[in-house]
Parts: C-alpha cells; sequence; structure tokens
C-alpha cells in the first residue's frame, strides 16, 4: 500500500467518525433546545473543547505556524492576545451569561438573551441581531468551505470542486442532524485531534533537527530576530495584535457554549481545559514553525513551497503514512469544526429570532426543530454558491467579521451582564456603531495602521452607555432578573 492510500484511509475514518457522532447526536436530540442548544446538559471537557476547536479554524495549525515560519516570534503577539481574550471571557462571560439566560425567560441564542435582558417588546434588537449573524456567518461558512476545497486540492491532487463538495457534504450531515450537540461532541474530538498532533509534530521534530539547543542554534544562525517578540514590530502593531483578544467577548459561535455548559460550578473546570489546551495548541504552533525553520535551512535539498504548509509538510517527514494521514485529518478538523459551529448558530438565529420573532408563531418543537435542520441546509447551499468561485476576498473577511462581531457584540453583551442601566435603544445604537466603525475604519487607510476592532469596540461601549443613560427608565423586572442573577452567582461560589 502507497503512503497515499494511507493518508487517504486515516482521512476516511475520520470523516466517518464525524458522521456517526452526528447520527449519534441526533438520537439525543428531541426538542428545540436540544437542537440549539444542547438542552444546557454538556460537560465542562465538552464544553471546554468545543468552544477552543470552533474558534481556532485552520489559522491555528497553518496560519499560525506560516507566519512565525516567514517572520519569527513576532508574529506570536496574536496568539497572546487571543490566549489572554479567550482566559477573560471565561472568567468574566462564562458564569455571568450562563446564568442570564436562564433567568432572563430561558433564552437559547445570544439575540434572544438581549430581547429578553433588555425587555424590548418590539423586537426590533433581536431581529437586527439574527440577521447580522446571519449575513456575517454565510460567508464566514463560505471562506471555511474555501479552506477545504483549497485542502484537498493541494494535499490529494483532488480538484478544489471536488473538495469544496466533500467538506460540504460531510458538514452538513452531522450538523443537520446532529445539531448543537452533533457540533459539540465533533468540536471536541477535533479539538482533541489539532491538541495531540500540534503537540506531537514539534516533540519529535526537534529530534529530526538535532535536539532543542541545536534548533534554536541553527534558526539563530539563520536570523537572531526570528527569535526576538519586538524585532520589526511598532507598538500600534503589538497593541493591535493583542486587541484580536477583545472578539472573545462578541462571539456567538464561542459564547453560546458557556450558555449550554452543565452548570456555573462546571465553568471553572472547563475554564482550566479550555485555556490549558489554547496555551499548548498556540505554543505546539510555535514550536512547530520554529522546528520547521531549523528543519528546512538544515536540509537545503528540501523546499517548502508554502510556509503555511510547514506544519503539514513536517508531519509527512517525521511519520509513517498513516499518523501523517491523521496530521492532515487534524488541519481538516480545524477548519470543519469551525464552519459547523457557524451553521448551527446561524440557524438558529434564522429560526429562533428572525422566524419566530417576525410570524409570533407557536408551533410545536418538531416543526421548530425541522426549520432548523432546514436553515442549515439553506446557509449551506448559499455559502456553497459563494464558494464556488475560490477568490481571495472571502477569506479576508474572517479577520474583518471576527472585528466585526466584537465591536458589534462584545460591549453589549459585558454591559448586559454587568451594568443595570443599559437599555435597548443604548445597544441598538452601540451596536450598529460598532458596525459601521469596523466597515469604515477596516476599510481606510486607518485600517493599516491598527486593526479596527479596537476603535469598533470603544466607540460601540461609549455610545451604549451615553444613549443608555439618556434613555434610561426603571424597570421592575430587569432589576429582579439582575439581582436574582447576582444572588445564584453568589451561592455558587
Amino acid at each position: 500500500m502507497n503512503d497515499f492510500m494511507f493518508q487517504i484511509i486515516a482521512i476516511v475514518i475520520y470523516m466517518l467518525a464525524m458522521i456517526l457522532i452526528g447520527f449519534y447526536a441526533f438520537s439525543r436530540t428531541k426538542s428545540l433546545n436540544d437542537y440549539m442548544l444542547g438542552g444546557r446538559n454538556l460537560g465542562p471537557a465538552v464544553t471546554a473543547l468545543s468552544a477552543g476547536a470552533a474558534d481556532m479554524s485552520g489559522w491555528l495549525l497553518m496560519g499560525l505556524p506560516g507566519a512565525i515560519y516567514l517572520s519569527g516570534l513576532a508574529e506570536a503577539w496574536i496568539a497572546i492576545g487571543l490566549t489572554i481574550g479567550a482566559y477573560l471571557n471565561w472568567v468574566f462571560v462564562a458564569p455571568r451569561l450562563r446564568t442570564y439566560t436562564q433567568v432572563s425567560n430561558d433564552s437559547i441564542t445570544i439575540p434572544s438573551y438581549l430581547d429578553n435582558r433588555l425587555k424590548e417588546n418590539g423586537k426590533v434588537l433581536r431581529i437586527v441581531s439574527g440577521i447580522i449573524i446571519f449575513l456575517f456567518f454565510t460567508f464566514y461558512v463560505s471562506s471555511g468551505l474555501v479552506a477545504g476545497g483549497v485542502f484537498f486540492e493541494e494535499s490529494f491532487g483532488l480538484g478544489y470542486h471536488t473538495g469544496l463538495f466533500i467538506v460540504g457534504a460531510v458538514v452538513v450531515i452531522y450538523t443537520l442532524f446532529g445539531g448543537f450537540l452533533g457540533v459539540s461532541y465533533t468540536d471536541a474530538i477535533q479539538g482533541l485531534i489539532m491538541f495531540f498532533a500540534l503537540i506531537l509534530v514539534p516533540a519529535i521534530g526537534v529530534f529530526v533537527t538535532g535536539g532543542i539547543m541545536e534548533t534554536f542554534t541553527e534558526i539563530t544562525s539563520i536570523n537572531p530576530n526570528l527569535l526576538s517578540f519586538v524585532s520589526g514590530t511598532t507598538a500600534l502593531g503589538i497593541i493591535s495584535a493583542l486587541a484580536w483578544g477583545l472578539g472573545y467577548f462578541g462571539q456567538p459561535h464561542i459564547i453560546v457554549r458557556f450558555m449550554a455548559i452543565k452548570s456555573v460550578n462546571e465553568t471553572k473546570r472547563a475554564r482550566r481545559i479550555g485555556i490549558g489546551w489554547m496555551a499548548l495548541s498556540m505554543i505546539g504552533a510555535i514550536l512547530t514553525a520554529l522546528v520547521g525553520i531549523a528543519y528546512y535551512h538544515q536540509n537545503t535539498g528540501v523546499k517548502l513551497s508554502d510556509p503555511e504548509a510547514v506544519f503539514i509538510a513536517l508531519g509527512q517527514i517525521i511519520f509513517h503514512p498513516f499518523i501523517a494521514g491523521i496530521m492532515l485529518a487534524a488541519v481538516l478538523a480545524a477548519i470543519m469544526s469551525t464552519i459547523s459551529s457557524q451553521l448551527i448558530v446561524t440557524s438558529s438565529a434564522l429560526v429562533e429570532d428572525i422566524y419566530k420573532a417576525i410570524f409570533k408563531t407557536n408551533a410545536t418543537d418538531a416543526k421548530y426543530v425541522f426549520l432548523g435542520r432546514m436553515a442549515v441546509l439553506i446557509v449551506s447551499m448559499i455559502a456553497f454558491i459563494l464558494a464556488w468561485e475560490q477568490t481571495n476576498s472571502i477569506l479576508k473577511l474572517v479577520s474583518f467579521a471576527w472585528a466585526g462581531f466584537g465591536a458589534s457584540f462584545g460591549p453589549i453583551i459585558l454591559l448586559t451582564l454587568y451594568w443595570r442601566k443599559i437599555t435597548a435603544v443604548g445597544a441598538l445604537a452601540g451596536m450598529i456603531t460598532g458596525s459601521v466603525t469596523v466597515f469604515v475604519w477596516g476599510y481606510s487607510k486607518l485600517g493599516k495602521i491598527m486593526y479596527e476592532i479596537v476603535p469598533g469596540f470603544i466607540f460601540c461601549f461609549i455610545v451604549t452607555v451615553i444613549v443608555s443613560l439618556i434613555t434610561y427608565k426603571p424597570n421592575a423586572k430587569i432589576e429582579r432578573e439582575f439581582d436574582e442573577t447576582l444572588s445564584l452567582l453568589e451561592k455558587d461560589e
């Protein structure tokens, strides 16, 4: 059996496992709450690993190692900012959001939480939030499908459209049938695959390059600045990189995991697992790049055509073809876990926040679950059409969408959790301000100076506070729910 067949077998086993997990979750999905939030019954490990896998996408295994391979440790500031942001998200958002969403009419989506928390009877805030999620995530899913098509094209020589169809079909099957549970279980497994791959490649690779000291000596001989965190950077550049961490507070596909965990007490265990996974995975990605620099300098006859493929290339050099196939599956896992998470959140927004808010129907859970599955299919088809013509503009939207969600939802989420006086009008004004700022800043020359999430987040926060103070009127039910949330949190500490 040749190397190619070993790798194909590994990928097929991985994809079949994802589909089987999806059907297992299907058997446990009985209600709309199950389909969209897993019945609020996720354990800490599944919550933490699925949140991490949904977050990272292919950037962790390809983008980050590729950037460091080219420019050195100065590119690691984004990883540092993301790790700090994820930790703060677990500390300040997870416990309160889990409690408040249940206190406030058992909200199962972010838009429904904002609507219920702020008592916005006109449903405008809920519908606008749902539309923002639908628009951004449809393109976000499309960018993931593009990455999947490129992956199969470059790794196995299959046509781009063939790869697009394979990735799209598998993700849609386990997301459509398994719902939130299927997505969470598969994401957790995918997170483990990514974790072990990122630990094994640099751990074994360093022996191929002669050892730890020899590896760093080799890198230093090429360019000492490759091991510097500040060489070639500016203060604004470092701030922009660290500011990626601000995005976590407003990412619907990540913070929805906090709403689904079994209890508030479990968030502490989940935080330790999640941040441990993230920190070690980031370190593994960075070390993979450094080992790659040393290896390709030592072996001048071996060429690396694409720096972003350094993880894949090292895996194929170091390991048996079947294990190398598992390394390829890790890249695919990173891509697919993000697509599936975004699909289920978009489906939830369409059914729970747009359809139910506009038509005000009281259908059975079975009908809503059916509509949720149809929404997954419709969004997938739109994203598939957008991805058919491979374009870089869709891939560039990822950083733009991260800033958009972070700046439009992040300050609003924090203020609803920690400030009694935020109003629906203030939240809507802030959300619009954050979105517009990100768009204008990102597409102007200012975007080259500083990442647009920084001004977007700040302006959204300021506008929300000012407008809320102007429009604030005491509401006994809001006060009661806020106090109840604080009381429940104190009992759980």
